[in-house]
This record gives structure tokens, C-alpha cells and sequence, in this order.
């Protein structure tokens, strides 16, 4: 089948300008009659395009995008790509034709969003071009992109000399591909130097976010589904819905700085809305969400940005954004994080003159965890030192530049204190660097600190192995061993960038508290110990308080205390003296909502010293049975069970199964309204696997009264 042509008058290249997506700029000329090109050989038939071959799958297998569930050539920016073009005879050494490659509404070519690639006697274009090979009347034309190129959808022409002219193939929708950033490409800004890292960083689609405490970190599955069908799709229109200028969609540092706003809704009408109350009935709450794609075909579809999410959400959909597009990123997590409200290295717990919280003075908060992402890159703004991984974070917390944004801030300033250096590098330095100050204030409201705890914060910083589905320790790529010379040389740097500190020495206390909880599944009672030491000479008459509250993994209180204890306490010198505490499933069970944490809060008092020790604990959760039958084998029926127990003492209420594997399966959701106690629910799916090797399934099982019930399955798919 032979194309249409529109035919034009050459233009310089350099000078060509296209204004609009309907290509009017290939009609003729005002006054021009006669569409039929002239041959440049007299006696030679004019050379006419017959066809063009994307050559999608080899391409797709040399640029590692074989995996993207697009009718569309996907490739990666400076590696070679072949488009196979047939013509109406075989070509000669006379012949000059090009390939034209646009993007935009409005490309041009002194903004490099409209490329011209020769094969002729020309030369000089960003992109190169290479006559592969010829058979007969098809030309193998090798292309490749500039390394710096811009990321995102390209409409492809070719155009054919013909006299003072230019004969261009009419627009066809399946010769526009996608063109990626490229990690294996030591010329891109976001080259990766190994496979292992481009493996897990760029082409796993699951992966694990970690959550808990410090004493007791959980996971929970996600799917990333970055190749799923339409995602490329839809992280494109989140650029153009967020009006991010095209012209800054080849620089990466630009990208993942915008990314991170785009991801919010706060003030650009990006992709998810966040919520960290227990009322969830406007959308879906964040704890059911099981991956990224159905979050991004949503948006897409709809143009609103989707309810609700939380930190991990934030992050897992940023994740799949970065991946999708090209660049290695990572979730990390950041246990005992601080979010510091007044801007220092000073987060503030205040007391009342009878040693109990004051939530209401208390106005910073450290989260239990907070997620955010790692974006690997070369800063071509800064030293080289400050390339490799960058913290960027899409949770709005604060704003930079009047956008809910943080990042990309290099990961080796931030352990070192050079906090000079953008973006943002501060604020995360606080988040996991600030000190605990425990304050307690007079009953004229003046407030005296009387204990600083400078390991508290930033506990512990996780993120998914390299290596299996197990967690990798990344606290030392961030925080100088606590109380090391480097580390104390890097606060003190910290601090001429304008973090200041509490700089009061206490003595060290010899009276102390420790806390220690064996915690149990939700439902069981939860037995607290806590000890007391004198290690002075004399005997001490302690004035303790004691409460439990249920909290929200951002460290806000969601109800008044559970259970309250105060009492004396007679420490003879050098002894030590343990207290049991006891709540009770029926104390706590219908206070904790969308959260499954409990905060153990202990002050003590004597004439002369007072102390204070704050712990929360994370109570487990029951368990998901999940079981396959069927050989898995690519679009052949395998069916998954998953059958759950409610062996806790209360019924589940609210109850939604959720399950989701790229490759396997996409988002099911089945809805229960109570699960009784003692009470079972099964369900039986089936599906078709999509691609061969090693998938996983993820199932969540999120309830009212008791969310995120996970269980991850991998399954091994053969061809």
C-alpha cells in the first residue's frame, strides 16, 4: 500500500519551525498548483516512500524496552535504533532524503523539540543518522538520539528531496515512538554502572516499602507496574497536564524536581491527594491501594487527581513515574523521622509541670516512618562528588519555591553537612539528623530543657536489596556513625549553614527508664515493662507517670490516653526496680483505626532530676493464606486462593480484598462488609499471565477497624 505525500519547499534546517500538532505546515505553499515533486535525475522515477518499519521488536531487545505493553516503538536516548523504510526503487548515491522527528504542540529546531536527521551529503545534526544497510528498495537507516534528548513522545517523518522541495510522508500514528532516558548509556546523565543495579533500579516492576519502627519494621509489597499498558501514557500526561515546559523534559535534575511536585495535588493539580485523618469515604484509603497503575490510569482517564494517599503511596507512585521514564530510583524509608515545624535541628517534646505530655504546646512531630525516593543521576550542576543518588520526595510537607517539592538533593551532601548545595538539602538533613529535646515548661509557660537525645532521629533508613527480598542498610550513606569526628564535623558544619541546635550539656542522668514491649498480633493483650535505675549513691523517691495512646505513624496522638498510671517509686542507691503494665485487647481495639501503633510515654521526678522515655510499638498482624494451582505458563488459566481467619476477639468491619501482580494480574477488589470473629473469607481468582519469568502476586486485605493485612507470592511463569 503506497503513502500520501504533502509536498513543500525546502526550508534550512536549523530555521524550520513547526506551530501546530495538526502539521499544516506540510500544505503548499499559497499559489502552488502542481503537487507532482520533480525528479532531481532527469530520466530517473521520482523516489517515492512505500513504507516504514519500526523494527519494534528488535529495536525493543536491544534497548531493553521489550517489556512496555505498547503498540508503539519505545527506545532509549543515545543508543542506536533501526527504522526500516521501503522505497518505490533502490536508492542511489544521488538520492537526499532525511528523517524528521517532532515533539510538542509547538516544535522547533532552535529548541531541539524538532530534529532533522540526514542521509545524504548533509551532517552536523544532534541526532545521528547512518545508512545501516540496503536491499533492494528497503534502506536499514540507523538513528541515535542525542544523549541529552528530550524525554517523551515523537511523531517520525520522512522527506524525500525533490527538486527545490521536500516530499514528507502524511502523519501516521504508528510511526510515533517513545523516546526514554537511558541507564546503560554512559553519556546520559542517568547511566547506572552495572546490571544489577539497572535490573532492580529500572526494570523490576514489584518491590518492597518498609514500615513500623525501628524495633519492629514491617513491608508491604508494591507494584510499581511501570510497563503495564498505558502508564507511559499516562506519566507523559502528567507532564502535560502539569504544564511542565517540554524543553526541560531531557535534563533529568529539572525532571525529578518537577516530578516531585507533580505527584501531589497541593498546588498543581497533580496525580494524588493526600489525607492522614481515619475518614476515607470520599475515595479509597491509602492502606487498599496494592500498586501505581491503577492510581495512574485513573488520572489519566478522569484528569483529577486521585483520593487518597499517604507517604508510602507518594512514594511508590513517584517510583513508578521515575522507572517508567527511564531514570533508577528506589523507596526508601526513614525510621524516627523528624518533621521539624520551626525550621531547625531541634525537634521539641514539651511536658507540663506534672511530667505529663502537652500535646497541645508540642508542635513538631517525628514520624514513626516516612517513605521517599532515590533518583540515581549525574549533577551536572554541582561537582562531581555530589553525582549518584539524589533524596527526592513527593509527600507535600513543606513548600519550596511555592511548590510542594523536595529535591533532588544529593544523599553524600547531606551525610557530609554540606547543606549549600540544591535542593532542599536542609530539610532532609533535619529529617534524619535533628535532636529529640524533651522540654518542660513552668506554670508561667517558660520552657527548660533537661534531656537531648541526638540518636532518636533517623534510627535506622531502609530500602529494598539488590540481591532478594530482603532489606538493604543505607543509614551510613546518610549519617556519619553517631558521635564519630566525622559526624561531629559534619553538624558542625551543619550549623554555619544556619541549623541551629540546642547546645545545653547535661551531665549524664543517673536515674534512668528503659522500655521494653514483647509485641504481640492485634487482638492479644499488650504486656509493657519498664525499669527504672539509680545509679547514684543515694536512695531516690520517684514520682512517675505513666500513659498509653494510640498514634498515627506521623507521631500525632489520635485519641486521649488509653491507659494512665501515676505513682511513687523508692529507688535505693545502685538498684533497679521493674513495673509491669497491661492493656487489654477491649482498651485499645476500637481506638486504633487506620493505624495499628501504640505510644508508651514514662516521666519520673525527683527533687533533682527528672527523666523522661517515649516509645512506640507496632502490634502485629494476623496472617493471609495464599495458594496456587495450575502450572503457570504465559496465557494459560492459573487460579489463586486466598483465605483469611479472623481469630481476633472483634469483628472486621469494612473489609475490601485487594490483589495485583504485573504481568499476572491487574487490580481486583472485592468487598466484604463484616468478617465475624472466628469468621473465614476465601476467594478464588483466576488469570492469565501476560510475560514468562519470575512475577509476584500481591494481596492485601484492608479493613475499618484493622488495615494492611499483606502477603506477597512469587511466581515463577514459563513461556
Amino acid at each position: 500500500m503506497k503513502k500520501s505525500f504533502r509536498y513543500t519547499s525546502r526550508v534550512p534546517n536549523k530555521n524550520l519551525h513547526i506551530d501546530h500538532d495538526d502539521f499544516r505546515e506540510f500544505e503548499p505553499f499559497d499559489g502552488e498548483t502542481d503537487l507532482i515533486p520533480r525528479s532531481a535525475q532527469p530520466g530517473v522515477d521520482a523516489l517515492l516512500v512505500v513504507g516504514v518499519d519500526m523494527r519494534k521488536d528488535v529495536n525493543a531487545a536491544h534497548h531493553y524496552t521489550g517489556e512496555y505493553m505498547t503498540n508503539l516503538l519505545v527506545v532509549r536516548r543515545g543508543q542506536q535504533f533501526i527504522i526500516d523504510v521501503s522505497f518505490s526503487r533502490p536508492v542511489t548515491p544521488q538520492d537526499d532524503f532525511q528523517l524528521e522527528f517532532l515533539i510538542g504542540t509547538d516544535p522547533a529546531a532552535n529548541k531541539e523539540s524538532l530534529v532533522v536527521v540526514n542521509f545524504g551529503n548533509h551532517s552536523g545534526a544532534a541526532w545521528a543518522g547512518q545508512i545501516v544497510e540496503a536491499r533492494d528498495t528497503v534502506v536499514s537507516l540507523g538513528v541515535t538520539a542525542s544523549s541529552k534528548a528530550i524525554v517523551g513522545l515523537y511523531r517520525m517523518y520522512v522527506a524525500v528531496a525533490m527538486g527545490n522541495g521536500m516530499q514528507r510522508t502524511e502523519k501516521d500514528p504508528n510511526t510515533n515512538f517513545y523516546l526514554l532516558f537511558n541507564p546503560w548509556n554512559p553519556d546520559d546523565d542517568v547511566f547506572y554502572p552495572d546490571d544489577a543495579g539497572r535490573s532492580e533500579y529500572v526494570l523490576n516492576s514489584t518491590g518492597l516499602i518498609y514500615m513500623g519502627t525501628p524495633d519492629q519494621v514491617t513491608e508491604r509489597g508494591w507494584v510499581y507496574g511501570q510497563f503495564e499498558e498505558g502508564i507511559l501514557d499516562a506519566c507523559i500526561y502528567i507532564m502535560d497536564a502539569c504544564r511542565m515546559s517540554i524543553h526541560n523534559r531531557g535534563d533529568v535534575v529539572k525532571m525529578v524536581r518537577t516530578a516531585s511536585a507533580l505527584i501531589n495535588s497541593q498546588d498543581d493539580n497533580g496525580v494524588l491527594i493526600g489525607n492522614w485523618s481515619d475518614d476515607f469515604s470520599m475515595g479509597t484509603p491509602p492502606t487498599t491501594w496494592t500498586g501505581s497503575a491503577s492510581i495512574l490510569q485513573k488520572y489519566h482517564t478522569s484528569g483529577a487527581p486521585v483520593s487518597f494517599a499517604q507517604c508510602w503511596v507518594y512514594a511508590g507512585v513517584l517510583n513508578t513515574f521515575l522507572r517508567c521514564l527511564g531514570i533508577p530510583s528506589r523507596v526508601v524509608t526513614n525510621f524516627n523521622s523528624a518533621h521539624d515545624n520551626t525550621g531547625n535541628l531541634k525537634t521539641e517534646l514539651i511536658f507540663k509541670p506534672d511530667g505529663t505530655p502537652d500535646r497541645h504546646k508540642t508542635q513538631d512531630s517525628i514520624w514513626n516512618y516516612h517513605c521517599w525516593n532515590e533518583a540515581f543521576m549525574k549533577r551536572v550542576d554541582l561537582p562531581p562528588k555530589y553525582s549518584g543518588w539524589q533524596v527526592v520526595d513527593a509527600t507535600p510537607q513543606e513548600t519550596k519555591d511555592g511548590y510542594f517539592r523536595c529535591g533532588p538533593a544529593p544523599v553524600i551532601a547531606i551525610r557530609d553537612g554540606e547543606l549549600c548545595h540544591p535542593f532542599d538539602c536542609g530539610f532532609v538533613f533535619a529529617e534524619v539528623n535533628s535532636d529529640l529535646i524533651h522540654m518542660k515548661s513552668d506554670k508561667y509557660g517558660n520552657m527548660t530543657p533537661f534531656k537531648v537525645d541526638t540518636t532518636y532521629v533517623g534510627k535506622l533508613i531502609y530500602t529494598k536489596s539488590l540481591s532478594g527480598w530482603g532489606p538493604e542498610d543505607i543509614t551510613g550513606t546518610y549519617k556519619h556513625p553517631e558521635g564519630s569526628p566525622a559526624d561531629q564535623q559534619t553538624m558542625a558544619l551543619a550549623e554555619q549553614y544556619g541549623c541551629s541546635r540546642d547546645r545545653s550539656n547535661f551531665p549524664a542522668s543517673k536515674l534512668s527508664i528503659q522500655i521494653s514491649a514483647q509485641a504481640g498480633y492485634v487482638g492479644e493483650p499488650l504486656r509493657v515493662s519498664v525499669t527504672f535505675y539509680n545509679q547514684s549513691e543515694a536512695m531516690k523517691l520517684v514520682k512517675v507517670h505513666m500513659e498509653i495512646s494510640p498514634t498515627y505513624y506521623t507521631g500525632v496522638v489520635a485519641s486521649d490516653p488509653l491507659k494512665v498510671e501515676d505513682f511513687r517509686l523508692r529507688l535505693d542507691a545502685f538498684q533497679s526496680s521493674i513495673k509491669m503494665f497491661e492493656l487489654s485487647p477491649q482498651e485499645y481495639i476500637s481506638y486504633l483505626g487506620s493505624n495499628s501503633s501504640l505510644e508508651v510515654t514514662v516521666t519520673g521526678q525527683t527533687d533533682d532530676v527528672e527523666v523522661s522515655e517515649v516509645k512506640t510499638i507496632a502490634l502485629k498482624l494476623p496472617p493471609l493464606n495464599i495458594t496456587l494451582s495450575g502450572q503457570p505458563q504465559v496465557n494459560r488459566d492459573i487460579y489463586v486462593m486466598v483465605s483469611f481467619t479472623n481469630t481476633m476477639g472483634f469483628p472486621l468491619t469494612g473489609a475490601k480484598l485487594a490483589m495485583e501482580g504485573a504481568g499476572l494480574l491487574e487490580t481486583q477488589v472485592y468487598n466484604y462488609r463484616t468478617i465475624p470473629s472466628m469468621g473465614q473469607i476465601s476467594r478464588k481468582v483466576g488469570f492469565r499471565p501476560t510475560k514468562p519469568g519470575l512475577q509476584t502476586l500481591l494481596v492485601v486485605l484492608d479493613c475499618d477497624n484493622l488495615p494492611d493485612m499483606t502477603a506477597m507470592v512469587e511466581v515463577k511463569v514459563v513461556p
